[in-house]
């Protein structure tokens, strides 16, 4: 298989299988627990959803960034929050279940947000060429991100057992890709890397301080207690870069348009794991809020 072919269909069906993972820890609980925690959810979901794209769009236009450059910016900001976001949540303390449910709820609305804000981006930086995801590429898109999750939940459903055995090789396996993918997209633009990470490296780094902050900082103006804050701000700022890069890859067929996620896949790790133990410092003993209803 060459490399148009890998990118093309290995690398949608290895994020299928990480949404498959996805899908197998998620329950219907997960979305019912929606209506017990509105607050909390509605919080994370305007701040992910409609206050993170204007923030993305203020600084590719502050920064004057590249039109391709700027629609993976854009992209990544469409992203939702994903598995790895309930695990810094667990380290540092937060309301694991709400990001649960936030996470299953992003996963439905990604389909239509990440569609809408790109095509968006690609319309107003006028990027040249046929890049714009058509609607045979926004079923794709849907395809790729809701059917995994669908088809996981049935699973889990019919066999917890099975669920739980796999979560292990499906997060590992999630881990893998996304360092394949984030290196390999750099290594594709390695004559550019230099300026391209120069103009990303500060927009993507302070994008990911902005959405821990304002994770926190907006939970905490709506009266939600340090869990629910904590958790808001892992889901907020932790974002699903596998899917960025899966479709800037294998849907736009762009790799500068991936340079955004690749970067920001690096520096997310580095910056929630500092901006956690920010907020935990002297709050070690406290409980940790980690219990999943089912």
């Amino acid at each position: 298989m060459d490399d148009s072919a890998l990118i093309s269909v290995g690398l949608p069906i290895a994020l299928a299988i990480i949404m498959f993972g996805l899908g197998l820890s998620l329950t219907p609980a997960d979305f019912r627990r929606v209506a017990r925690t509105p607050k909390a959810v509605a919080v994370a979901l305007v701040l992910q959803v409609l206050v993170l794209p204007v923030i993305a769009f203020g600084l590719v236009l502050a920064f004057d960034l590249d039109p391709l450059l700027a629609v993976g910016v854009m992209l990544l900001a469409a992203s939702p929050g994903g598995t790895t976001a309930n695990l810094f949540s667990h380290l540092f303390r937060g309301d694991v279940a709400l990001n649960v449910s936030l996470t299953a709820i992003n996963s439905v609305l990604a389909a239509f947000t990440i569609p809408l804000i790109t095509n968006g981006a690609i319309g107003y930086f006028d990027v040249e060429g046929e890049l714009g995801l058509q609607v045979g590429k926004v079923v794709q898109v849907m395809a790729i991100v809701i059917v995994p999750v669908a088809i996981g939940m049935t699973v889990r459903h019919r066999s917890e057992r099975f669920a739980a055995r796999a979560d292990r090789p499906v997060r590992i396996f999630s881990i893998v890709v996304l360092v394949v993918v984030a290196v390999g997209a750099l290594l594709g633009e390695r004559d550019e890397i230099g300026g391209y990470i120069e103009q990303v490296g500060l927009v993507t780094g302070i994008f990911c301080l902005a959405s821990l902050t304002l994770g926190y900082a907006g939970a905490r103006l709506m009266r939600l207690d340090e869990p629910q804050a904590i958790a808001s701000s892992m889901e907020v700022g932790i974002h699903n870069t596998t899917i960025a890069l899966t479709i800037a890859l294998s849907v736009l067929d762009n790799t500068e348009v991936a340079i955004p996620a690749a970067v920001y896949s690096v520096l997310m790790y580095v910056l929630a794991t500092a901006f956690g133990f920010l907020l935990t410092r002297g709050r070690r003993g406290a409980p940790a809020r980690d219990t999943i209803a089912s």
